[in-house]
């Protein structure tokens, strides 16, 4: 039943596809090879008709017929003409046959599309205080590091299985951050992401062990920007660090004024702070951070061991609960699928009622 399902679905998703076509500008980038195909099977049907003629010979290649008294020729049936029913049907499946040779193609659209998901920001410390122990049974045993990059993974998973069609980046920081995957909606280029920078070795190999917070704030906002995503609805920004950061100030901006600026782009920030055994103020910035996330419309997670972690994971999951509008574009797209099918429909239609079907088969 589901192969038998898949296959309408194909169906009629090609015939869709050719009903949204735009007749007056359908473009047919192989017009040369339609003309020359249909010459060929012309100049094949007139050579045909031409032999039988010149090698047609009475009482060898003729049917001959007693005669037929008049009575019976004003009997004939009128469903008489039902007999060439095949031969249209042919005839009718030629031009679609020409149409999907012809290689149509959709030109360059520019659509608005509106989706279930939010565009999020990943980001994660890796920062040497992320080295510290933190147990862990469903998210793999690790250091705290290991532990935040196994709850991200374990996020995205999430957005996946609520059918969601997020825009997701993943940003990594320490003293400075970088952008491992900009925007994308691809999922499992995400996870293939957060999986490589999700080992001993990988965290071992990074460049800048400093934490500065604010700094890898500040490239996520930047990279809302830079994919003209500030203003629009549904962002936000998923924070994974211990909170071991006391920077005051950053290149002249405080802490107040770099997320001020996430507020006023409507963009909430989520942090989720993982230290072991360490619950709320424990970690001496924690309610300057709980403060300063909360006044862009986000929360702050103090997380002290895994069951905090999902449970924020799980939070956020249901928070981000909304759509997005994206711009996407399609550019010559194939569409020759429906009129294949229909030539192919109407052909096999000809084939059975001429050879299965006696009607379609009797003379005259």
């Amino acid at each position: 039943m589901d192969a038998l399902t898949d296959l309408l679905v194909a169906i009629r998703t090609a015939f869709d596809q050719v009903a949204s076509l735009s007749w007056t500008t359908l473009p047919l980038p192989r017009r040369d090879a339609v003309v020359m195909t249909l010459g060929a099977m012309v100049l094949v049907a007139v050579a045909t008709v031409l032999v039988r003629t010149l090698t047609r010979r009475p009482g060898r290649t003729d049917v001959a017929l007693p005669a037929l008294f008049p009575v019976f020729l004003t009997r004939r049936s009128r469903l008489a003409p039902v007999r060439h029913l095949p031969f249209g049907l042919f005839l009718a499946g030629l031009p679609c046959f020409a149409l999907a040779l012809g290689d149509p193609h959709t030109s360059l659209i520019q659509e608005r599309a509106t989706f279930p998901g939010h565009r999020i920001a990943i980001l994660i410390d890796a920062s040497l205080s992320m080295d510290s122990s933190f147990a862990t049974d469903q998210l793999g045993w690790g250091n705290t590091y290991l532990a935040n990059v196994a709850a991200a993974g374990y996020f995205v998973r999430q957005r996946m299985a609520g059918n969601h069609q997020d825009l997701v980046s993943l940003v990594q920081f320490g003293g400075e951050a970088y952008i491992v995957t900009p925007f994308t909606n691809d999922y499992e280029n995400i996870l293939l992401s957060i999986g490589l920078i999700g080992t001993p070795e990988e965290y071992d190999r990074f460049p800048d062990h400093g934490t500065l917070i604010m700094r890898a704030i500040t490239r996520g906002v930047q990279l809302f920007r830079t994919f003209d995503f500030l203003r629009a609805q549904g962002n936000l920004m998923v924070i994974f660090s211990d909170g071991q950061d006391t920077h005051a100030v950053y290149e002249g901006r405080s802490l107040d004024d770099i997320l001020q600026e996430a507020a006023d782009n409507s963009i909430p920030v989520y942090f989720i702070r993982t230290a072991y055994a360490q619950d709320m103020g424990d970690v001496l910035p924690d309610n300057t951070w709980k403060l300063a996330v909360e006044r862009t419309g986000g929360r702050f997670y103090p997380a002290a061991d895994e069951a905090a972690i999902l449970r924020a994971v799980h939070e956020i999951d249901e928070l981000a609960a909304g759509e997005i509008e994206v711009t996407r574009y399609v550019a010559h797209q194939p569409r020759f699928a429906g009129f294949t099918l229909a030539a192919l429909g109407l052909w096999s239609l000809a084939a059975v009622a001429a050879l299965g079907l006696k009607p379609f088969r009797r003379f005259p």
